[in-house]
């Protein structure tokens, strides 16, 4: 069991939190600009890039509880955790490069090539962030503590793809003769896979490196049994079927699938919705940096005072409440203009508000599975903390994966061709594209916030939880 009192020091969440800079770089370029750059910059159906990163997703949804339950047995000198870790840093940052300059094929060509270079970032994204995930449930048992060590972890994840994110807008989307929106010149993409490689390449050593010493502290692997394949299987159908675990889990799909489409389709409002140049766009980038700034402390905080699931659930409805007013307030005329100041500093404030929102529902979601780990245990007799991290790693890639395929079916769907230039997209089509996208993310977000509800585990709970191990723990060392 993982020390209930353990208090962590500074330096320890600093480099705990650091190594998410590399998911939150992955993350922002999929969720952000995958989509754009191989529909309307590459040329690739957009249906066809949702499907790519589909396929991907399915292969997550088999090598992640692997490598989750690898990383709970594992026996080296350097733990069960950091081998994982350390092995993901190259790997990453190759594919990483490959995907954002893709070769001059034939659409079908490209279309497994896209393939192909998804599903080798994934899997050793998932070798760092599923092992690293889980040290938060080894690091303390508290459950306060862990959702002060997650608010670290996704404080700097957010960072990390905010600041790629706003390189890219500000310095390397720049406008030439043959392009004249910055986000539709093809070299910026180059330029920008070979700087989000280097920031998470080192983002990864960085964190494992600095988290190493802990090492010798943190939870030794279960005793060795023989099993075979049917009986591992088994364990893990069992750990899994936590029934709290499955409501959070589904629920975060849900969610996950929400904030995916919304990501997806945040350049296509930006550019063709709204109007606004790359350099505006760097600016709302700038702002949602805020965003990470407020949540660090309001989670923790807020997790204190009212519990994980009320925190998630009322900020979750926020979020979304924020995110959509612009888009239903211009659909009513109720919005300034197009290049008009008042507009900017409206999507400005309201894009720096819902964010932070989203921020301190996803880390309250993400201590939660924290907190299934000693109930699973108390029920199983064994702990898995990197596979019910496994899953919340899916969930994160499940942003990308369900969001893109729903963009890319509305970006279909509305008849926004690729290659369109924004002054030459009727006002009918981008009128459409909010028309199609307001009910799905509502109706997407009120689904997980349904399933949210059957996660019953609490403060008080948990508590009682720990103290049955500890008893356990004890009568084990000093039987009667």
């Amino acid at each position: 069991m993982a020390p209930a009192d353990r208090r962590l020091s500074l330096a320890t969440k600093l480099f705990y939190g650091f190594g998410s800079v590399a998911f939150g770089v992955k993350d922002n370029g999929f969720s952000y600009l995958l989509l754009i750059f191989y529909n309307q910059v590459i040329g690739l159906p957009g249906t066809l890039v949702g499907l790519a990163l589909m396929i991907a997703l399915v292969w997550d949804a088999c090598i992640d509880p692997l490598i989750g339950q690898l990383s709970d047995n594992l026996r080296s000198p350097w733990g069960r955790r950091h081998p994982f870790m350390y092995a993901a840093a190259l790997p990453v940052a190759l594919s990483y490069v490959a995907l954002w300059n893709p070769p001059h094929w034939s659409p079908q060509a490209l279309f497994y090539y896209l393939i192909v270079t998804s599903i080798v970032i994934r899997t050793f994204i998932s070798f760092y962030e599923v092992p690293s995930s889980a040290l938060a449930a080894e690091f303390s048992a508290g459950y306060d503590e862990r959702s002060v060590l997650l608010s670290y972890r996704y404080f700097f994840g957010w960072v990390g793809g905010l600041a790629l994110n706003f390189i890219a807008f500000f310095f390397l989307f720049r406008p030439d003769a043959t392009h004249k929106v910055g986000q539709l010149n093809p070299v910026g993409y180059a330029h920008y896979g070979m700087v989000g490689a280097a920031v998470m390449f080192a983002a990864i050593l960085i964190s494992a490196a600095g988290t190493h010493r802990y090492i010798p502290t943190l939870m030794p692997p279960p005793p060795r049994r023989h099993l075979t394949l049917r009986q591992t299987a088994r364990e893990m159908a069992e750990t899994l079927s936590n029934r709290s675990f499955l409501f959070l889990l589904l629920s975060g799909i849900a969610t996950a699938m929400a904030a995916g489409l919304g990501a997806s389709l945040n350049n296509y409002f930006n550019t063709f919705f709204w109007g606004f140049s790359a350099r505006q766009i760097s600016l709302f980038t700038a702002g949602v940096f805020l965003s990470a700034i407020i949540a660090l402390p309001a989670a923790p905080i807020l997790s204190r005072r009212f519990g994980k699931r009320a925190t998630a659930m009322v900020l979750m409805v926020a979020a979304v409440a924020v995110g959509i007013t612009p888009l239903l307030l211009r659909l009513v005329g109720l919005m300034p203009p197009n290049h008009s100041t008042a507009l900017v500093v409206v999507i400005f404030c309201t894009s720096i508000i819902g964010t932070a929102f989203g921020i301190v529902s996803s880390t309250m979601l993400s201590s939660m599975i924290a907190d299934v780990v000693e109930a699973s245990e108390l029920k199983t007799g064994r702990r898995s903390e990197g596979l019910f991290f496994a899953a919340s790693a899916f969930v994160g890639k499940a942003v990308s994966g369900f969001g893109i395929l729903a963009a890319a079916t509305i970006v279909e769907l509305i008849h926004l061709n690729p290659g369109a230039s924004p002054a030459s997209v009727p006002s009918e089509v981008t009128r459409h594209l909010a028309l199609v996208y307001c009910p799905v993310i509502i109706g997407l977000y009120a689904a997980g916030l349904l399933l949210l509800t059957g996660y019953k585990i609490t403060r008080a709970s948990h508590s009682e939880t720990l103290e049955q191990l500890a008893a356990e723990a004890e009568e084990a060392l000093h039987p009667a």
